[in-house]
């Protein structure tokens, strides 16, 4: 009888400390749910996934070429109208469009006078690609910046580029902006958490085209 009693004790405490266990573990993860709904992570820009497949911009330098046709092989600038000018396919709208979906406009102008025309187009000088793909700050920081984007940049680190806030910054106010197929979004960023107290929920990683913006605190 005095074993039975002392295993059941040790069965009780044994389920009491499981409880326990189960209910902090579901605590944190409240907590986390929590933490991740009031700061949504920022899907990839709709600048990003257009880079994939580049487009076509005002100024950038093309390299067009028609196979067994030097003649009709031509690098030509992309105009400001959006136009280039190639032989006998005449001006055509460039802007915007593929490499791939320019070169089959040109085949279709070729068709007329070449018989299964073979053209290849090669951006040889994105120089529109420079605004594209940029990234800047703006507001109270020490040093608004653009600069060019780079892969792993992140929110933490522009900031630190900019040499910091101010002293008129409002830190816990500020917001990133990005494009995104649904237009414009925006997202909070608690600045003071990044630079003060090591919470890193905000330190998103950035994309082309992305502005964060540093607010001015009310006196």
């Amino acid at each position: 009888m005095f074993t039975c009693s002392i295993k059941t004790i040790k069965i009780s405490t044994l389920h009491s400390r499981l409880m326990s266990f189960l209910v902090i573990a579901s605590a944190i993860l409240i907590s986390a749910c929590a933490s991740k709904s009031e700061f949504p992570t920022p899907p990839i820009s709709e600048t990003t996934k257009t880079l994939v497949d580049y487009q076509i911009g005002i100024g950038d330098q093309l390299s067009v070429s028609v196979w067994r046709n030097p003649d009709l092989s031509v690098s030509v600038p992309v105009r400001p109208d959006g136009k280039i000018s190639v032989p006998l396919a005449g001006d055509l709208v460039a802007s915007d469009k593929t490499p791939s979906q320019l070169a089959q406009d040109i085949t279709d102008q070729l068709t007329n006078y070449l018989k299964n025309p073979q053209v290849t187009v090669i951006v040889s000088d994105p120089s529109s690609v420079d605004f594209q793909r940029r990234v800047r700050i703006t507001g109270a920081v020490n040093s608004p910046l653009s600069i060019p984007y780079r892969d792993g940049m992140t929110v933490l680190d522009i900031v630190l580029l900019a040499n910091g806030l101010n002293d008129f910054a409002a830190p816990k106010k500020a917001k990133l902006y990005r494009r995104t197929e649904q237009g414009v979004q925006t997202y909070p960023v608690n600045l003071d958490d990044l630079l003060f107290k090591g919470k890193l929920e905000t330190n998103y990683f950035l994309q082309p085209s992305d502005v964060l913006s540093v607010p001015e605190r009310l006196f």
